[in-house]
């Protein structure tokens, strides 16, 4: 089988896996046995995200050094015992635990990003990367929308089902993913020491340290307007889990026809940087204006509110590729899963701080500050983002 289609596969169930348990979580955490409260399921969606913020720089960084396949298989394998453990949890310090471990091992995405880089030409990163992506829009297309109807059986129902495809995804990914790396260039090439100083060293350097510090706001921005979302609908616009699943469906829908199949000729025509500019400012009003947006009284998917969803997911698709395909270009072939690992490993510790804020916001402020200091923030890193994507600075070494 082709390896881009088999890279494809496998993070597409590793996304359909997690995009189940994304519009149940709230509601699955406000079950009597564990009684969260709004910034509890904050810090519980923090969680996850916190660890792969440590963990996504020593994955890239391990894959570097010992072949992307091991490292993928090992955490396919231990992310579907987590998700057992979370289904199977009985307390709220469970989930937090097996949430937390889960994080730990789903931070493998660099790690796929890596193997891309290694299969691609410069010219046809920015295409590969929107393979990655497509699976991301794949993913978070049927993840909710499985998990939203699957929940009338109830909320840890999906999450066994995710389980069980992290299974399949484990044993599809160990009969069909090769290697992409060269076992002896790999063991001959001096290994990049994982400490804080060489991770500060890649944020740091102006090849790539723009381009990552966009990608964590960008990040952190969508993670606060995702975190508040489904208590925002539950609240303001009386939905449920199956409604914001369908919601997430129309997120996913639109990300995988970008990303699939028109970010490859958007990027030849108008470049991965234009991209960037166009985009990080259309996700900051799109994010602000559904606060506004109403769900309609008779199809959900077609209302204001659809549409707003729609429109957000064309400019987020259009611009997370294209950031991924500018630091890989700019980074070293030999560093390709460290440089990539970093810029996970900055959009976990974004996923892993917005939500308490945002839901902090929400509880303690009002419903939709949230959505305002999202865009606010988007708006406000696109000045950075007309200068950092139009220089073209040497790699990183």
């Amino acid at each position: 089988m082709n390896a881009k289609l088999t890279i494809f596969l496998t993070v597409l169930m590793d996304l359909i896996g997690f995009g189940i348990v994304i519009p149940l979580l709230p509601f699955y955490a406000l079950e009597p046995q564990f009684a969260a409260s709004a910034i509890e399921i904050g810090f519980l969606m923090a969680s996850y995200s916190l660890a792969q913020f440590l963990f996504a720089p020593l994955w890239g960084s391990l894959s570097d050094r010992h072949g992307r396949r091991p490292i993928l298989l090992m955490s396919i394998g231990l992310g579907a015992v987590m998700l057992a453990g979370f289904a199977a949890a009985t307390s709220l310090w469970m989930l937090f635990v097996f949430r937390s471990l889960h994080g730990v091992f789903a931070a493998n995405i660099s790690t796929a990003q890596a193997y891309i880089a290694d299969i691609t030409t410069p010219e046809n990163r920015a295409k590969g990367m929107g393979m990655i992506g497509a699976a991301f829009g794949l993913g978070f297309t049927l993840g909710p929308w499985i998990g939203g109807e699957l929940s009338v059986h109830g909320h840890a129902a999906p999450i066994w089902v995710a389980c069980g495809l992290s299974v399949l995804n484990f044993v599809l990914a160990y009969f069909l993913l090769p290697e992409s790396r060269d076992p002896k260039a790999a063991s001959q090439r001096r290994p990049r020491p994982i400490h804080p100083a060489s991770f500060m060293q890649v944020f740091r350097h102006p090849a790539v340290g723009a381009c990552i510090l966009l990608t964590f706001v960008m990040t952190f921005a969508f993670s606060m307007m995702e975190a508040s979302f489904a208590l925002f609908g539950e609240r303001v616009n009386g939905l449920d889990a199956q409604d914001i699943g369908r919601l997430m469906g129309v997120i996913g829908v639109v990300m995988i026809v970008v990303q699939g199949g028109m970010i490859g000729r958007l990027t030849k025509r108008f470049g991965e940087g234009a991209l960037v500019r166009i985009g990080l400012p259309g996700v900051g009003v799109c994010i602000a204006a559904l606060a506004f947006a109403g769900p309609g009284e008779d199809h959900l998917v077609l209302s204001p509110l659809g549409a707003v969803c729609a429109l957000l997911a064309f400019f987020y698709a259009i611009t997370q590729p294209s950031l991924y395909a500018i630091i890989s270009t700019r980074s070293s072939g030999d560093d390709q899963g460290f440089v990539m690992g970093t810029n996970q490993s900055l959009s976990a510790l974004a996923r892993a701080t917005a939500p308490a804020i945002g839901l902090f916001l929400f509880d303690v402020v009002s419903v939709i500050s949230t959505f305002v200091c999202a865009a606010v923030l988007l708006l406000v890193a696109s000045l950075l983002a007309n200068t950092a994507t139009r220089t073209e600075p040497e790699a990183v070494a």
